[in-house]
């Protein structure tokens, strides 16, 4: 798991826009964010032994973290939605047209999550929605205490919409819990249909699956209905909208959904 593929590095918050940097309200949140059958002992046990405990010690310490920035968002009446998806898929895309169609209905802010660069953050800073960069550097997801550092230099407005855009990857940001509000995998129809089966636990985990990139339907070999197949296998009551953002097909199921959830 991730105490082993680099995800321990520090990450570093960047504010896309130093004029936008939240003002410091004094805020009171204070968190900084044996197969084996005979007796003798081999020397790998210990090893994985040590690789399990400190897996669930980055585990505790996030889940945490997670509670409390759930608390935070609880009492300030925020919506904080979690999009998980492989690279590509299409969640700045999505980020962006959503803001642009909602503008006036629902505030919206954003952070962003990759290992390098700030390319998704101006993006959504072109929309006029405040932003804030997370890069992760070598780190494959965002954790609870990220999101917390970042929430001290967003300062998301009460009764808002927080969208949250993880480290594009369909296995680690599963297992981290934000303290969000929602979870919503996005998939495009050009990563086949078997992305559920073969990443169980990130589709199990979503309130939601959007299918991205649908125009190009017409040009692939991509068995729609199986792929509703096997998403209901692994997760019978997730909400599955199927979208495109270059045509605007199926957006209006994504807002009403978005719209339920903050309601």
């Amino acid at each position: 798991m991730c105490s082993t593929c680099g995800c321990s590095q520090k990450a570093e918050t960047v504010v896309t826009n130093p004029a936008d940097r939240a003002p410091d309200h004094g805020s009171s949140r204070s968190h900084g964010h044996d197969d084996h059958d005979h007796a003798h002992r081999h020397p790998h046990q210990d090893g994985e032994r040590r690789v399990v405990k400190l897996e669930q010690d980055i585990l505790a310490r996030n889940n945490l973290i997670a509670e409390r920035n759930r608390g935070w968002f609880e009492g300030r009446e925020i919506l904080a939605v979690n999009l998980m998806s492989a690279p590509g898929a299409g969640k700045t895309a999505l980020l962006e047209r959503t803001i642009a169609d909602l503008r006036g209905e629902l505030e919206i802010s954003v952070i962003e999550g990759d290992q390098a660069t700030l390319r998704d953050a101006e993006r959504i800073r072109k929309t006029g929605s405040r932003v804030v960069q997370i890069n992760t550097g070598s780190g494959c997801h965002l954790d609870a205490a990220m999101l917390d550092r970042a929430l001290h230099e967003l300062d998301p407005p009460r009764r808002s919409v927080l969208m949250i855009e993880n480290v594009g990857n369909l296995v680690c940001p599963a297992l981290f819990d934000l303290g969000e509000g929602a979870r919503v995998v996005i998939m495009s129809v050009t990563e086949g249909e078997d992305k559920p089966l073969k990443y169980p636990h990130m589709f199990r985990a979503a309130d939601a699956i959007v299918l991205s990139k649908s125009d190009l339907l017409p040009h692939l070999e991509f068995d729609l209905p199986l792929c509703i197949q096997y998403a209901r296998r692994v997760n019978p009551g997730a909400g599955l909208l199927q979208t495109s953002v270059r045509t605007g097909a199926g957006l209006d199921s994504w807002y009403r959904w978005l719209r339920g959830r903050r309601r």
